[in-house]
């Protein structure tokens, strides 16, 4: 058996502005193709909703927050 190597990140979320009501996308490049990825808020996980929205496409991820309130800092 040969554990598996790791996903890290290539290319780290980035802070975002935007303001309350918007919607903001959060980008990152994984190192492996399709690689399970949680969100998370804190310790909290997050769910698929009218608020949050993930995608995947091969080693990019992305996380859509929409209408964006202050306590989503």
């Amino acid at each position: 058996v040969v554990p598996a190597i790791p996903a890290v990140f290539v290319k780290k979320l980035q802070n975002k502005e935007a303001k309350e009501g918007s919607t903001v996308t959060l980008h990152a490049e994984l190192s492996k193709h399709d690689a399970p990825v949680r969100w998370k808020k804190g310790s909290v996980l997050l769910q698929a909703s009218n608020k949050y929205e993930m995608k995947q496409m091969g080693s990019i991820v992305e996380l859509l927050i929409h209408d964006l309130q202050l306590k989503d800092a």
